[in-house]
């Protein structure tokens, strides 16, 4: 019998109701367990996840079989975004569904729990340590040390995802989707392989402008290291490149400075010359969105939000933007050092607290952004703001350097922006790919190199082989956190900023353009925050940039005055790399 109007949208009343309250306790339980880890929290927000994951199976399944074409198309919409609502779905055994939840927790705490401790050396250093080390030392043997050591965060993992993506993909199966991945790859109002195809096409117009930067990166590590560990033409061994994963350069951002070009503005000295702390970092990035005609947070976020980490217990200091009741209850949690690095990350949290709040007032399957994407774009484009021109308006700077300074800001930020881009792809391409069974589980660290070769040009500082799970090492895989969302953000962050930039009628350099007290481009940016995701979201990148496609050729107008820096390198250092 066809589904009436009517039926489907009691239906989906009811879902949303039981999907908001069981998403808040979820909430609730993950928020005590990430800022107190300890087995009872663990088993706590397990019981929570499982509760919510087989809820949301269940509607999954009825919305699948509800869906048709004789329904309104609002209907239809609600139940699409219904059927993949959530990241993961629960096996229809109950059993398997708290096992499923428990698995995750595990794998969660291991991470959040690790730790490593250099020989000769008695402290053991969490992931905060030892990234600030990776960025600042230049001791080849001590960051081959803390890489290895990190990556064993993940080996115990190994069994425990092979059993997580067996029945993750039990449960999309059960709600009528190929595999999990496929499921993830359906939000984004088209079809899974159509997305794929989409990203390899904003990859292929931005590969050129990273390969250049590779270039760059590993000349000047060459003449660092020697050409025994980097020779010409090979990948760039990952644990010298500043950070964990090689997905940001900035910490080598003094090797590769160009001599007599500008070092650009000492963020961090003039933080710690004012004498900001954690809670004054915030404040300064609230202040860029009211300046916008946002609301100040309310109350609540500044008593409940985890800002610095806290001492004697284990927490899970990713950086993290929270609305735990899907109204008001706004927080970030983060271990935050008042530096240059976690200025930009705290404006860039804030983004996804003030989106938030612009549609709560959307029924729940709406309280989302048009897709994952622009959820992480919106605090990025914040952060592309964060010019000499607007430190200077803070008071953080005296003066505002010479554009003629301004290659090596620039270089800076594409060591942040553009080395990101590879990894960005890689991540869910390699988890897609597990997913579907294509590599399989005794593959599951080859395949991962062999994408990390291909994609970003690095190799592994020392063997691996199947015993260990190098993925598990990122955050995002034990959590199971979609990651392709970072890639469409680092695309989006400039076409956003460029489309503002025209409609202000900015005329300079793109990269100097400062969105801070331009109430009109606030104004643009509510109208599409409000919509959700309510709207296909090339309706909403409509609302804000006037296109309808993604676009990378803003970013590549955004680092244009950086091709005189590029050209250089590639002067007996030509592009692209063995394994490409």
């Amino acid at each position: 019998m066809p589904t009436t109007s009517s039926g489907a949208e009691a239906f989906l009343v009811d879902a949303e109701a039981r999907l908001l309250e069981l998403s808040i306790d979820a909430q609730r339980a993950a928020w005590v367990y990430e800022t107190y880890i300890n087995d009872d929290t663990e088993l706590l927000t397990a019981k929570a996840d499982a509760r919510l994951a087989t809820a949301a199976t269940g509607f999954a399944r009825e919305a699948g079989r509800l869906s048709g074409p004789s329904l309104p198309p609002a209907t239809v919409r609600r139940l699409t975004l219904l059927a993949a609502s959530q990241t993961l779905l629960a096996p229809s055994d109950p059993a398997e569904g708290e096992e499923l939840a428990r698995l995750l927790a595990s794998m969660r705490g291991r991470y959040g729990k690790g730790r490593v401790t250099l020989a000769g050396t008695s402290e053991p250093l969490d992931l905060n340590a030892i990234g600030r080390r990776m960025s600042e030392h230049r001791d080849e043997p001590e960051l081959r040390a803390l890489w290895t050591g990190w990556h064993e965060v993940g080996r115990p993992m190994r069994p425990e995802f092979t059993r997580y993506v067996e029945l993750a993909n039990r449960g999309a199966r059960e709600a009528g989707f190929a595999d999990t991945g496929a499921m993830w790859r359906s939000r984004y109002d088209m079809g899974p392989e159509e997305f794929v195809r989409e990203i390899e096409r904003l990859w292929a117009q931005v590969r050129p402008l990273y390969r250049r930067l590779h270039a760059l990166a590993r000349r000047r590590l060459r003449d660092r290291y020697g050409p025994e560990l980097i020779p010409s033409g090979a990948p760039i061994p990952a644990h010298l490149l500043g950070n964990m994963w090689a997905q940001s350069w900035e910490g080598i951002f003094p090797l590769l400075a160009p001599a007599d070009r500008g070092a650009g503005v000492d963020l961090g000295g003039a933080l710690a010359r004012r004498g900001t702390d954690a809670r004054g970092l915030v404040r300064i990035a609230e202040r860029f969105f009211t300046s916008l005609g946002f609301d100040p947070l309310p109350t609540t976020f500044w008593e409940r939000s985890m800002f610095v980490q806290p001492a004697e217990r284990n927490v899970l200091c990713h950086a993290s933007a929270w609305d735990v009741d899907f109204d008001e209850d706004l927080r970030i949690k983060m271990c935050i050092d008042v530096t240059a690095e976690e200025f930009y990350v705290v404006h860039h949290e804030l983004g996804h607290n003030f989106y938030q709040r612009a549609y709560r007032r959307q029924p729940f399957l709406y309280r989302d952004s048009a897709n994952d994407g622009f959820h992480e774009a919106v605090g990025d484009t914040i952060g592309l703001s964060v010019t000499p021109e607007y430190l200077a308006r803070i008071g953080l700077i005296d003066r505002v350097p010479p554009e003629a300074d301004d290659a090596g800001w620039l270089l800076r930020r594409a060591l942040e922006k553009v080395a990101f881009l590879p990894f960005g792809l890689l991540v869910d391409t390699w988890r897609w790919r597990v997913f579907s069974g294509e590599v399989p589980p005794e593959r599951y660290n080859a395949s991962w190199w062999e994408l990390r070769r291909a994609y970003q040009g690095v190799s592994p500082p020392t063997p691996r082989d199947e015993s260990g799970f190098d993925p598990g090492a990122k955050a995002h895989i034990p959590s199971n956190v979609p990651y392709m969302r970072y890639f469409l953000a680092e695309i989006l962050q400039f076409q956003f900023h460029r489309a503002l930039a025209e409609q202000a009628g900015w005329t300079g350099p793109l990269h100097r353009f400062s969105l801070y007290e331009d109430r009109r481009a606030g104004a643009r940016l509510r109208t599409m925050f409000e919509m959700g995701a309510s709207r296909p979201w090339p309706d909403a990148l409509e609302a804000l940039t006037g296109s309808r496609t993604m676009d990378a050729t803003a970013l590549l107008d955004y680092f244009r005055p950086l091709e005189p820096v590029l050209g250089e390198a590639l002067r007996g250092e030509g592009p692209g790399w063995a394994g490409e």
